[in-house]
């Protein structure tokens, strides 16, 4: 599945997009930059955005963060902000999600408000969601950046995709970390996971970083 950014956003959508606008120039300008870069997609600066499917390509091609204009993510789970997921605050009592460890909306503070599934382990960050480019296209008009070292250029959106979506000018190939495009039945199901014994995690435990603290 291909999601791309526009969604015929309301007012207050482009209100809050204009906050997010100011708190990222203010506050992740450092982070901006070529192809690699990490970046957080604008969906995370919301509370009630319960994450990405690990099955879905989006292209943010409006991108404040990244020189490049675009943030990718590839078949990514959860929310880049959220690596060991959510119940929700308050938390939602039909999420399967097993702490009730909070998620913090990046920028803003306060909490997520909805369940938000853990990332993959094979599938975090810096392997699926990071700035890119478009290098080839249908468009001979288009204008098309080179891949650098590390990165290959892989059609991720097809014409067809991305018409059905209404954003047929982002179809085309991207730039992706080298053999990080497979398939999504060979993305192992392994997920990050908060251990039962924070005092005495077991080897491999905590992975995907230190958790956030417990609401008070």
């Amino acid at each position: 599945m291909v999601r791309t950014y526009d969604k015929h956003p309301s007012s207050a959508y482009f209100a809050r997009l204009a906050s997010v606008a100011l708190v990222l120039g203010a506050s992740v300008a450092c982070e901006s930059g070529g192809v690699g870069d990490p970046c957080t997609p604008e969906d995370e600066f919301f509370d009630n955005f319960s994450g990405f499917d690990i099955g879905e390509v989006n292209v943010e091609s409006r991108s404040f963060q990244c020189e490049t204009r675009v943030c990718l993510v590839n078949k990514f789970q959860g929310r880049v902000s959220c690596p060991y997921g959510t119940r929700g605050t308050p938390p939602d009592p039909e999420s399967t999600i097993a702490h009730d460890r909070p998620c913090e909306v990046p920028g803003f503070g306060g909490y997520v408000t909805v369940p938000v599934e853990p990332q993959r382990t094979e599938r975090r960050p810096e392997v699926a969601v990071y700035c890119s480019c478009r290098c080839a296209g249908a468009d001979p008009n288009a204008r098309y950046c080179e891949c650098p070292s590390g990165f290959e250029c892989t059609e991720i959106v097809s014409p067809r995709s991305s018409t059905d979506t209404g954003q047929a000018q982002l179809a085309g190939s991207y730039c992706v970390r080298n053999n990080s495009d497979v398939e999504v039945t060979e993305i192992s199901s392994e997920i990050c996971q908060i251990p039962s014994n924070l005092n005495a995690p077991s080897e491999g435990d905590l992975t995907c970083g230190s958790p956030p603290d417990p609401v008070n």
